[in-house]
Formats: structure tokens, sequence, C-alpha cells
């Protein structure tokens, strides 16, 4: 017989990092642990009774939903452990039909900026001679401005080109509620 919860945890074998120390979350007042338990194992049942998921995409919604708030993961880093390409992650995290509570938002494109939200990718980057992507300057989308606003509110913070400060989580794990 299994337990009602059972936990995987793998970890990636890289992960994108900036070499500078994670950000403390900002608190705004005590966290209640047994109700962020009971509130993870409320989506946890919301995702396996969800009639329209594909098992990939039960897979992905669980594994974010043990990025703690105040840290960012990529979409590369979620494909490594999920053995998958980031775009399929980013494919899946368009659909989320549980944001922001299971949180899409924490994870970045690899280079730390924003990425997409919401099924909006910002446009317009160029290739320049060399073969590198280089982006244009655009402003912030009403997207952009959210998914930015959820991970500053959490502590997440951002440098003056706008990337993510502090290390990629790496720490995934999938938890299932029976």
């Amino acid at each position: 017989m299994t337990s009602p919860t059972t936990t995987t945890m793998i970890q990636p074998t890289t992960a994108a990092t900036s070499g500078t120390p994670a950000p403390k979350p900002i608190t705004k007042g005590a966290v209640d642990t047994s109700t962020t338990l009971n509130l993870k194992l409320k989506y946890l049942r919301r995702i396996s009774q969800h009639p329209s998921l594909t098992p990939y995409r039960r897979r992905v919604y669980r594994a974010l939903l043990s990025i703690p708030p105040g840290r960012w993961t990529t979409y590369s880093a979620l494909a490594t452990y999920l053995d998958s390409s980031a775009r399929a992650v980013g494919n899946a995290m368009r659909t989320n039909p549980f944001a922001p509570e299971v949180p899409c938002h924490r994870v970045l494109a690899a280079d730390r900026t924003l990425g997409g939200y919401k099924g909006e990718w910002r446009r317009g980057s160029k290739e320049s001679a060399d073969g590198k992507s280089k982006k244009s300057i655009i402003p912030e989308s009403k997207r952009e401005r959210q998914k930015r606003s959820l991970l500053e509110e959490e502590g997440v913070r951002f440098d003056p080109g706008g990337k993510a400060l502090g290390e990629c989580f790496s720490e995934f794990e999938i938890t299932t509620a029976h």
C-alpha cells in the first residue's frame, strides 16, 4: 500500500547562477506553515483531478509548487529536471489554469530576464553577426510588469538591466496527493 503523499527529489545536473547569493524574501508577517502546506495539498489535489491536463503538464505544475516564494528558476533548469525542453515547459506554463497559485511567474529565461508570461513572449529580438541574440529595447508589456510585480512582492530583486539577482532554484520535487 502506498502512502498518501509520495515525494521524489532529483536535482538537475546544471543550474544557471548569477554568482551572487540569493536575496532574502520579504515577509509581510509570520507565515503559518500548516496553512501553506494545506494550500499546497489543495493545489496538488486540483492538479491531480483536473480533467484535461496531460501527465506532462501535471508534472510541470507539481514541480512549480516546489519553488518557494522569493526564489526563481529558469525554463532550462526546470526542463533539465523534467528531462524535457525549455520550450515544452513554456508551453505547459502558457496554459497554466492555476496561476498564480501554481507559480509559473517564478520561471525566468536562461539569461535571468523575465521571459514569457501568460502566453506572451517579448518580440523583437535580433541576431547579431556573431550569431548571438540581442534583444531590442522595448518597454515592458502589461503582462511583463505583472510578472515582475509578483516576483518583487515575493522578494526577488532585479539589476538595472532587468536580470534577476541571486541563484537559480534547482531543488525541485514532485509531490503527489492521492
